[in-house]
C-alpha cells in the first residue's frame, strides 16, 4: 500500500514540480486518513523530497541540453561566443587607434 501511495503522488503532483511545502501538505495528508504511519508519513516526505530534487534537476539539464542542441541548430551564437568577438573587436579598435 505504502508504494502503491507514493507512485500515486509522483504521478499525480508531477514530482519535478512538487515545492517541500506541497509535498508535506499531500503527505499530511494521507498520515491523517490513516493510510500510512506517522513514521512512514516522515519517511515518505524525505524519499519525495529527495526525489523532487533529483527530478528538477534532471529536468534542468534536459532543458539546457535542448536549449543548447537548438541553439546550435540554428547557428546562433552562445554568449560565450559573443563575448569572445567583442574582446577580439575591443584589442583591434586599439590597435587601430595606436596606428593613427
Amino acid at each position: 500500500m505504502f508504494e502503491f501511495i507514493k507512485k500515486a503522488i509522483f504521478i499525480g503532483a508531477g514530482l519535478a514540480s512538487m515545492t517541500a511545502e506541497k509535498i508535506e501538505e499531500a503527505v499530511e495528508e494521507i498520515v491523517k486518513k490513516g493510510e500510512i504511519s506517522e513514521k512512514q508519513g516522515k519517511e515518505l516526505i524525505q524519499d519525495l523530497k529527495e526525489k523532487s530534487g533529483k527530478a528538477k534537476k534532471d529536468l534542468g539539464e534536459r532543458i539546457d541540453k535542448v536549449v543548447h542542441d537548438t541553439l546550435q541548430k540554428l547557428n546562433i551564437p552562445t554568449r560565450t561566443e559573443v563575448e569572445e568577438l567583442r574582446a577580439r573587436i575591443e584589442q583591434l579598435e586599439k590597435a587601430a587607434e595606436k596606428k593613427e
